[in-house]
C-alpha cells in the first residue's frame, strides 16, 4: 500500500518500485532457495500491479511496457536467480557447519569428558572456554581420576593450535588415564606420561613436530592425611584457596614441559602442601592469566580470587567465567581451561561403596 501511494510521486525514470529488485537478495540472507524464488515471483508480480494501477498508468504512454519497467522486471528476475543460488549455497554451508559443530561436540565429550562432581569427599568442577566461537576443542586439557593412590588431577596446555594440538592432547589424556592407576607416586606418573609423549613425537617425526611440547601440572590428593602433592612441568602454578588466603603453590622447582625432558637430567620434583578440609586447589592454563583488558593489562587472577573469598567449586568457576568475559570485553585471545577440587570432611578422598541410608549431597566448602 505504501508503494502504491508513493509511486506516482517518484520520477518516471526512477520509480520507487525499483526497490522491489532488492527483495530477493534480502530474502537470501535469512531464508532458503524456495522462499527466495517465491519472493522473486512476488516482486515481479507486484511491479506489474503497480504498472497497471490507474494512479500510475497515466504517467507515460504504454506504461506497462515502458522500457524502465521492462528493465525492472529483468533486473528483479536476474537478482532473484542470483539470490536463489546464494541462498542454496548458504544453506549448504550452514548444514556443513552444523555437522562440524556436532562432530566437535562429540569429540569434546570423548576428549574432555566432564569430571565427576564429587569423588569421595572431594567436590570437583571444570571449565573450558574456546577463544573461537566456532571451535569446541583445542590444546587445553584436564582430567580427574580416582585411584587406589588417591584422586589424581591433571591440567595441561599443548603448544600450538589446530588438529595436531587436539591429537597431542588426546594422546596425553590417554596416557594419563592409563598410567594414573599404575604408577605408585606422582613423579613416576609424570615420567610415564613423558615417555608416552616422547614415543608419539618419534612416530610423527619431523623437526617441527619434535619441538612440540605440553606444559602440565599433576596433583594428587591421597586417601590418608590432608595433603596435596604437586608436580609442575613448566606450567602456571596451581593456587590454594583458603578462607583467609589465596596463594600460588610454587617452590621454584618446576620441571621442563613434557616432551622436553631429555634436555635436563633432573627427575621431576614432588612438592607437598597442607590441604585441610575446606581448602580448594585451582589448576588452570595460561589463557586465564594472559587474558588482557582494553588497556593491555593482564588478568589479575590472584587479586580476583582474594576479593571473592572462598566459593564452592561450581560458583567459583562460574564467577571466573563471567569475570574473564567482562574483563576482555568478550574478546578472549586464547583457549582457557580450569579444574578445581575442594576437600570436605566426611569421607576419604577415594570413593567407597555408598553406605545404606547415606546421602549423596555435598556441603559447600
Amino acid at each position: 500500500m505504501a508503494l502504491l501511494a508513493v509511486e506516482p510521486l517518484t520520477p518516471v525514470d526512477w520509480p520507487v518500485s525499483f526497490a522491489l529488485i532488492a527483495v530477493p537478495l534480502v530474502a537470501a540472507f535469512a531464508h532458503g532457495p524456495l522462499v527466495v524464488a517465491g519472493a522473486t515471483v512476488f516482486a515481479v508480480l507486484f511491479e506489474g500491479v503497480l504498472a497497471g494501477t490507474p494512479c500510475c498508468a497515466g504517467r507515460s504512454v504504454g506504461y506497462l511496457w515502458d522500457r524502465h519497467y521492462v528493465a525492472s522486471y529483468i533486473c528483479t528476475a536476474l537478482v532473484g536467480a542470483l539470490g536463489t543460488v546464494l541462498a542454496s549455497h548458504r544453506t549448504r554451508r550452514e548444514r556443513t557447519l552444523a555437522d562440524v559443530r556436532f562432530v566437535a561436540e562429540i569429540a569434546q565429550r570423548v576428549l574432555l569428558r566432564p569430571v565427576p562432581r564429587r569423588i569421595g569427599n572431594l567436590l570437583l568442577e571444570s571449565l573450558y572456554l574456546s577463544a573461537a566461537a566456532e571451535a569446541r576443542i583445542g590444546g587445553d586439557l584436564y582430567e580427574a581420576v580416582p585411584t587406589s593412590y588417591g584422586v589424581r588431577l591433571l591440567i595441561g596446555d599443548v603448544r600450538g593450535k589446530g588438529l595436531l594440538a587436539v591429537e597431542t592432547a588426546a594422546a596425553m589424556l590417554g596416557a594419563f588415564r592409563e598410567a594414573a592407576h599404575d604408577e605408585p607416586d606422582l613423579a613416576s606418573l609424570a615420567d610415564r606420561v613423558e615417555t608416552s609423549m616422547d614415543r608419539r613425537a618419534d612416530r610423527l617425526g619431523g623437526s617441527e613436530l619434535g619441538e612440540r611440547f605440553v606444559t602440565a601440572v599433576f596433583a594428587e590428593i591421597p586417601p590418608e592425611g590432608h595433603v596435596v602433592r604437586v608436580v609442575n612441568c613448566g606450567h602456571p602454578p596451581p593456587i590454594l584457596i583458603r578462607r583467609d588466603e589465596a596463594r600460588e603453590l610454587d617452590r621454584g622447582r618446576s620441571g621442563p614441559p613434557l616432551n622436553l625432558g631429555m634436555l635436563v637430567d633432573d627427575p621431576y620434583q614432588v612438592d607437598v602442601y597442607d590441604f585441610r578440609p575446606g581448602d580448594q586447589i585451582l589448576l588452570y592454563t595460561d589463557g586465564i592469566t594472559e587474558t588482557r583488558d582494553s588497556s593491555g593489562s593482564f588478568y589479575p587472577l590472584l587479586q580476583r580470587l582474594r576479593s571473592w573469598g572462598p566459593l564452592p567449586p561450581r560458583e567459583l568457576l562460574e564467577q571466573l567465567h563471567h569475570d574473564l568475559l567482562a574483563y576482555s570485553h568478550n574478546q578472549l585471545q586464547d583457549d582457557t581451561a580450569a579444574l578445581t577440587a575442594c576437600l570436605l570432611a566426611e569421607e576419604p578422598s577415594v570413593p567407597h561403596p555408598p553406605r545404606a541410608g547415606s546421602g549423596e549431597g555435598a556441603e559447600p566448602c
